[in-house]
C-alpha cells in the first residue's frame, strides 16, 4: 500500500488521518447534543471518500424507528451546526441516513 511513498508522505498521511478522526468525534459530540434534544440516536458518523467525492456519513435511529421526516428535520438541524463549527474544510457531500437503510 505505502510503497511508492516516501517517509514524509506517510507521516502526512497518518497526521492527516489522526486529524480526521479527531475532527470526526467533535462531530459526533456536536451532532449527538442536538440530536439528544430531539429523542434521535446517533449511531455512527464518518467520513470517506469515495470516485473522487468526500462523504461525511451520518446514521440515525430513535427508539421506535426513524421515519423520513425525521431524518429531513434532523438534517434541517444538524446542516446549519455543521456550517457554524466549520470543521472541514474540504468539499464534502452530507449524507444522514436511518439504520434501516439497506
Amino acid at each position: 500500500m505505502f510503497a511508492d511513498l516516501s517517509g514524509t508522505e506517510i507521516s502526512h498521511f497518518y497526521l492527516y488521518r489522526r486529524f480526521m478522526q479527531s475532527t470526526i468525534e467533535k462531530i459526533k459530540e456536536i451532532v449527538t447534543e442536538a440530536m439528544n434534544k430531539e429523542d434521535i440516536i446517533v449511531c455512527s458518523v464518518s467520513y470517506e471518500k469515495e470516485n473522487n467525492y468526500n462523504f461525511l456519513k451520518i446514521v440515525l435511529d430513535k427508539v421506535n424507528g426513524i421515519d423520513l421526516d425525521t431524518i429531513v428535520e434532523a438534517t434541517n438541524i444538524i446542516n446549519p451546526l455543521l456550517d457554524e463549527y466549520d470543521l472541514i474544510s474540504e468539499e464534502y457531500v452530507l449524507d444522514i441516513s436511518s439504520k434501516e437503510r439497506g
